[in-house]
């Protein structure tokens, strides 16, 4: 045990022992996998630069203002000589559709689709606090060890030293494919300033001349392989993007609710594993297929409580009711009209008034 007498009698162990053990503490500690990658300037930071410079980061502009401290892990931790990193492998159970005589389809009409990784608890809680307890693992046998856990929460291009970790390639879609996970993997680090042996860099591309991550999306949101343009990208729609959605994005959702899968549902490497055995990252449910009628008619403070410690607390109650308005309007879903009225005469949020609106007025204008 880490800080026990047997340990400080030990000899000292060598680097390479010291990475291996902290391999085998992210581990015990509920990660995927693990990989150590150098502190040194991201290798995709230049084609970052080339995506801001054609605006296709869309609306998000904290990409731009955070661009300079994307240019080297410095930026995040200025000490920083080891990047660690963490997967956390999210792909959902594999299930079958249900047969006619399963369930209505009215009710099916009235259902949404949500991301599999907002399904259970916010990962950046899961990684922040794993994270952290790794670091206070290294640090029980070596003190002086400084570091910094992060999550999505910094301007470190995690992807990037996934890839220098030996974790994985990049597919065609933009998402980094780990052999064995698979691309349905959410990434975290730990920024050490100890600086550890890293493990090879993946070189090799399994993607071959496979482009049905690219055929699949339904808005042509990849100009080309590698190449997602936000703009055109339903996750950017329902989830960054915040107020009104423009005409075109709000009747191009294809029934996604709260980000979307579909690249990495038809991805080969996603068939043979497993799902996330997790139960932080699986959740309860609730957010499987949910019948986005109950969002409509469901009280601002019940759904604070519903999406409260989950990812869709990004979007919050607004963002999310809008999105559900849209794709029950683009569903056909005419029995969510009476609630659909209501919100648009009395709902206390003008973007929320909005889409309603503006669902209830295409749903009326195809019943014609």
């Amino acid at each position: 045990m880490p800080g026990s007498s047997e340990t400080q009698n030990a000899p000292p162990l060598s680097k390479i022992e010291l990475r291996e053990r902290i391999r085998r503490q992210g581990l015990e500690l509920g990660f995927d996998a693990i990989g150590f990658a150098p502190a040194v300037a991201p290798p995709g930071y230049p084609d970052m630069l080339d995506w801001l410079e054609m605006g296709q980061n869309a609306g998000m502009a904290y990409m731009e203002r955070q661009a300079q401290a994307r240019a080297h892990p410095r930026g995040v931790f200025e000490p920083v000589a080891t990047v660690i990193v963490a997967v956390l492998n999210y792909k959902p159970e594999t299930s079958s559709k249900p047969g006619p005589g399963d369930e209505s389809i009215a009710s099916k009409r009235t259902c949404g689709h949500v991301a599999a990784y907002a399904q259970g608890r916010d990962y950046h809680f899961i990684f922040w606090e794993r994270l952290d307890k790794l670091l206070a693992a290294i640090q029980a046998d070596l003190p002086d060890v400084r570091g910094r856990a992060v999550a999505d929460s910094a301007p470190l291009m995690e992807r990037d030293f996934a890839r220098l970790a030996g974790l994985g390639w990049f597919g065609k879609n933009t998402c980094l494919i780990h052999k064995s996970i698979g691309s349905f993997t959410l990434l975290g680090a730990l920024l050490i300033d100890l600086e550890l042996p890293p493990d090879a860099p993946f070189e090799a591309d399994h993607c071959g001349t496979c482009t049905r991550c690219l055929d699949a999306c339904p808005t042509q949101a990849f100009e080309g392989p590698y190449r997602l343009d936000a703009r055109k990208c339903i996750s950017y729609w329902t989830i960054e993007h915040k107020g009104h959605l423009p005409d075109e994005a709000a009747d191009d959702l294809h029934g996604w609710a709260f980000g979307c899968d579909i690249c990495q549902q038809v991805c080969p490497w996603n068939r043979k594993p497993p799902a996330a055995s997790d139960a932080e990252i699986r959740g309860d449910g609730r957010f499987h297929e949910p019948d986005l009628l109950d969002w409509l008619e469901m009280e601002p403070a019940e759904m604070k409580r519903l999406i409260k410690g989950t990812a869709l607390e990004r979007s919050k109650r607004a963002g999310l009711v809008r999105n559900a308005c849209h794709v029950l309007a683009g569903n056909g879903a005419s029995e969510s009209l009476p609630a659909l009225n209501r919100l648009a005469e009395s709902d206390p949020d003008e973007v929320v008034r909005h889409a309603a609106a503006r669902a209830a007025a295409r749903l009326q204008s195809n019943s014609k």
